[in-house]
């Protein structure tokens, strides 16, 4: 028998080009912390400033005073609407696609055609609407106008009914119910353990996206007391004079969350889309 292949070790040419690109990544998020612990004058200097000053807790004591931005208010605000649209994602995601995955009913190929179709349609042509109807609702100017629309998604639902039927083998569900086993037990014994990984992968990037959604909560919360963080940044940044130092204070604090959350289920991340893509 021949012996297996190994994997071949990495060069220090793949090591440097990994490390320089990190640096390029990283850049950004470090010039703006130096921006945001420093004066007004660091932003002209040439060469540009690449020390971080002394003035950070200044810039955001000046951030978190001013009367017309909210900024606590904000990231709590923030905070709530990420973490509602990511609990309700996992759970109505992972259930309907363990349905289309797994359950025979009537129209179910078609109905799955009609959700992946919905992934085609940008989600700016539907603001009108959307404005609309939470004006009927009496929700604009709320975070249920944020929340709500945003409990479910297409993407979720075809992700994971991918996962569940590369995952989950008939045969155990088939096991299970002769063990009389209801379907919610199936949902919750059998195929919510199976997919930790993926829903660690659609929590983190539904977290992420949620926090970072600029458009829509602009829209219906803009110039409300209930601001969500990207809306709070963007009132930073407007008026005629604008202080950068103030804006990228704000900004580097809204990104400590991600960074946070990103660093916590990194692995989740990769090992979720690796899985994926072996089972596939």
């Amino acid at each position: 028998m021949g012996r297996a292949p190994q994997d071949t070790p990495a060069g220090v040419g793949t090591y440097l080009l990994l490390a320089t690109t990190m640096l390029f990544a990283a850049f950004p998020l470090y010039w703006m912390f130096v921006i945001a612990t420093s004066d007004d004058e660091a932003l002209a200097q040439l060469p540009p400033a690449v020390v971080p000053g002394d003035r950070f807790l200044v810039n955001l004591e000046e951030v978190f005073s001013l009367q017309d931005v909210y900024f606590a208010a904000s990231l709590i605000n923030s905070v709530i609407v990420s973490t509602v649209v990511t609990v309700s994602m996992l759970f109505f995601c992972s259930l309907a696609g363990f349905a289309f995955a797994k359950l025979r009913f009537a129209g179910s190929r078609w109905l799955m055609l009609f959700v992946v179709l919905t992934l085609t349609v940008p989600n700016q042509l539907g603001v009108v609407a959307l404005y609309i109807v939470m004006g009927r609702l009496g929700w604009n100017g709320t975070l249920l106008a944020v929340i709500v629309p945003g409990l479910v998604t297409a993407f979720g639902v075809f992700y994971m009914r991918q996962f569940i039927l590369n995952t989950v083998p008939d045969e155990l569900i088939e096991s299970a119910r002769m063990d009389g086993a209801t379907t919610m037990r199936v949902y919750r014994s059998i195929v919510l353990p199976a997919i930790r990984p993926a829903l660690a992968v659609l929590g983190l990037l539904t977290f992420v996206a949620t926090w970072n959604d600029f458009q829509w909560p602009l829209i219906t919360l803009g110039g409300t007391e209930y601001p969500t963080s990207m809306v709070a940044i963007s009132d930073l940044a407007s008026g005629n004079y604008v202080i950068y130092r103030r804006v990228l204070a704000g900004a580097f604090v809204a990104t400590i969350p991600l960074l946070i959350m990103l660093f916590i289920g990194g692995r989740q991340i990769v090992r979720g889309i690796m899985e994926g893509a072996v089972k596939s």
